[in-house]
């Protein structure tokens, strides 16, 4: 694990990956969705029904907002995921890992839920502690990766319950708050907890992208460890922070997991 020692050398990713951690990212992402996804080669991510997504959409020195307001393949590994405790509050906007979605990718494997595309699932949350039930998507597991997140905090100690009933909520077909990007809850691949605990960063007092956020977290790392297990990242890595936010990226968490000197 790298912990959070990654935040520090973010100003330096100007641009999306090359040479070998790039090919690293895309096998990771291969890897994560076998479903939908068959390969790539030197421009297109290959999905299993024979569309070709373009890796790179040719823009340059696209700023933070840039990326994640319309995110290309790559964008999407541009920021490393620390693995582990947070050491230090992410301090550059560019700070954001995962936090890019390449909108046409997710669309083809979960749907558009303004279509009713959206494939939902009820399962059960903490069911030992009357944490009552959720829906989110089978596509890709996620129903099966929140059960298994829910068991494993159920095994936490008492103290850590507060922090997660109720949930905040999964399924919402909406976009990401100040704009027109699907959020992954609209995808039902994502989770809020109990928002009594919860951060966020427009609610410092920022608004826009670029306006500076006052970091604050209060969900402890246990948690957040929990969730990272079963392929979830967390909103509380971003400088854009959203500490009740857990959402599915396994291609993230597989290639925060990849020895530095394999990429």
């Amino acid at each position: 694990m790298r912990g959070a020692c990654a935040f520090l050398a973010v100003a330096a990713l100007a641009a999306a990956p090359t040479g070998a951690r790039a090919d690293a990212a895309l096998d990771a992402l291969v890897a994560a969705y076998p479903d939908f996804i068959a390969g790539y080669d030197a421009r297109d991510l290959i999905l299993k029904n024979g569309r070709h997504l373009p890796l790179s959409d040719g823009i340059a020195g696209k700023t933070p907002e840039q990326r994640v307001a319309d995110a290309d393949i790559r964008d999407m590994f541009a920021v490393p995921y620390p693995l582990g405790a947070v050491e230090r509050a992410p301090s550059d906007q560019a700070d954001d890992p995962g936090r890019a979605r390449n909108q046409a990718l997710f669309d083809a494997m979960y749907g558009d839920c303004s279509r009713g595309e959206v494939r939902l699932e009820t399962v059960r949350w903490l069911p030992g502690l009357g944490g009552g039930t959720l829906r989110v998507t089978p596509t890709n597991g996620v129903a099966a990766h929140l059960e298994a997140v829910s068991r494993d905090l159920e095994a936490l100690p008492a103290r850590f319950r507060a922090y997660l009933i109720p949930s905040a909520g999964t399924y919402n077909c909406r976009p990401v708050a100040g704009t027109r990007r699907r959020s992954m809850h609209a995808y039902a691949a994502a989770i809020d907890i109990n928002v009594r605990f919860a951060d966020y960063w427009r609610w410092s007092g920022a608004t826009r992208e670029t306006d500076d956020a006052t970091y604050r977290n209060r969900i402890p790392a246990e948690i957040v460890s929990v969730f990272e297990k079963h392929g979830f990242i967390w909103g509380g890595k971003w400088y854009h922070y959203d500490t009740m936010h857990f959402e599915y990226r396994p291609e993230i968490i597989s290639l925060a997991r990849t020895p530095e000197e394999g990429r």
